[in-house]
């Protein structure tokens, strides 16, 4: 049954997801216990994007030209929204309904692994164009956030990284330093705020995806480099506690209210309206802000640097293409897995998105150093100035600790609700308990 396919050179129809999910489980059939078929390779797959809307334009162009290259193939595209994409995998895994390839980011892959539902493409890469064609860190990213040993179940993409964006024309009019240094951005903070005229120094992110910000925050500040103390983490550590203090003070002192319940969405047009100083996000906002703010009025720069003079930040997680196993057409959907990573078709997403490329030659093309945040970011992640805290993906539960457990509870310490130091106690007994079972499985 086709929902939403991309005809030769037609932009592809718009659909509902809820009835695209529908339909694609009475279609296929597929639960995701099933080991699938090579297929002919020829015929329909169907494509899951992770994140549906932001991204449905460059995906509809490159699956366009996946059609004309390969004419025997048609693609049914689904736009999954990011925040729901999780639970819409879990649903379809459960229930029926999974897609032949999918978007998937190693914040949940480990999740997607322990539930056998993507295919090890160890042997198909190897056997393709694409070996030596990718950025080595990317690789190594997947496989770890598998928890798998050496086998890859995901074929990288893209990887993003945290900003924190800024507002020249306010900071030179206020005559501040660039918040490149945690001290500058706390000071700017506080002078950019005038809450009777709706002026605000920065936005806090409190509703969906707030987690992995307040961690960059807290690290960043801390100077602490590494998750792990041995089996025990290091998030509840007394200068995690005091950085987090901090941080959570900004709220409805430098910042809107209403920022308890932002998510990137909300929280990235609220800034773009061109009142509040600072935002933290990433990279995939930038075309945002160029279209609401103009080239000259905004940049942005990596995590700022901590007292020691040392930029630490998170991990981000790394997108990339998952082969399920359940699968029809296993040699459809590695064909387009291939395209999607290839070089031409990997700079195109990434330049569309803002986002640095896992196709090596793609991170060469001369778009990479025309918007100054980008090449920043960049630099930072392989010129060994920054630290990077790497987050434990390869827990089955972390997206579950870092989003639905825990968002709310944030929302609480924002509020005055629970003390920081009662957050983060809370969350390292629920991720050193995870830890503990993940390695009881004979795992680490």
């Amino acid at each position: 049954m086709t929902i939403s396919t991309t005809q030769r050179g037609r932009a592809t129809a718009a659909v509902s997801v809820a009835a695209v999910l529908a339909l694609t489980a009475t279609a296929c059939g597929d639960d995701g216990s099933g080991s699938g078929t090579e297929g002919s390779g020829k015929g329909e797959i169907t494509f899951w994007d992770n994140n549906g809307g932001p991204r449905t334009a460059v995906w509809t162009e490159i699956i366009e030209d996946f059609e004309k290259q390969h004419p025997d193939i048609d693609v049914t595209y689904v736009p999954i929204p990011i925040a729901d994409v999780q639970s819409k995998y879990d649903t379809a895994i459960a229930g029926g309904g999974l897609p032949d390839v999918g978007g998937v980011g190693t914040a949940y892959l480990a999740n997607m692994v322990s539930q056998e539902a993507l295919e090890p493409v160890n042997d198909r890469l190897e056997k393709s164009a694409l070996r030596g064609k990718l950025v080595e860190s990317m690789v190594e990213s997947v496989r770890a956030a598998a928890g798998r040993g050496d086998d890859v179940y995901s074929v990288p993409t893209s990887a993003n990284n945290g900003v924190l964006w800024y507002r020249t024309d306010l900071f030179e009019r206020a005559g501040l330093k660039a918040p490149d240094t945690w001290a500058n951005f706390y000071t700017a903070a506080e002078k950019l705020t005038d809450a009777k005229k709706n002026e605000f120094g920065y936005t806090i992110r409190g509703g969906a995806g707030s987690i992995a910000q307040a961690l960059d925050a807290v690290y960043g500040q801390s100077g602490i480099t590494e998750f792990w103390d041995g089996d025990t983490t290091t998030l509840n550590d007394p200068k995690n506690v005091a950085a987090l203090e901090k941080y959570a003070g900004l709220f409805k002192r430098t910042t809107p209210a209403a920022d308890v319940n932002n998510d990137f969405t909300k929280m990235v047009a609220q800034w773009d309206t061109g009142t509040i100083g600072m935002l933290s996000h990433n990279l995939g906002s930038y075309q945002d802000h160029l279209k609401a703010l103009g080239e000259d009025k905004f940049a942005g720069i990596p995590a700022p640097i901590g007292e020691g003079g040392t930029r630490v930040q998170v991990s981000n997680p790394v997108d990339g293409l998952g082969l399920f196993r359940s699968s029809r057409n296993k040699t459809a959907a590695w064909k387009f897995i291939e395209f999607a990573a290839s070089h031409a078709s990997n700079s195109k997403w990434n330049e569309s998105a803002g986002a640095i490329p896992a196709n090596a030659e793609a991170a060469k093309d001369p778009w990479i150093n025309e918007t100054e945040s980008t090449a920043l970011a960049a630099k930072t992640l392989t010129d060994g100035s920054t630290k990077i805290v790497d987050l434990p993906y390869y827990l089955p539960d972390w997206n579950n600790i870092s989003k639905a457990d825990n968002e709310p509870e944030f929302q609480k310490v924002l509020l005055g609700k629970i003390t920081a130091k009662a957050f983060l106690d809370d969350m390292a007994e629920q991720l050193n308990a995870a830890n503990k079972e993940w390695k009881e499985l004979g795992n680490g």
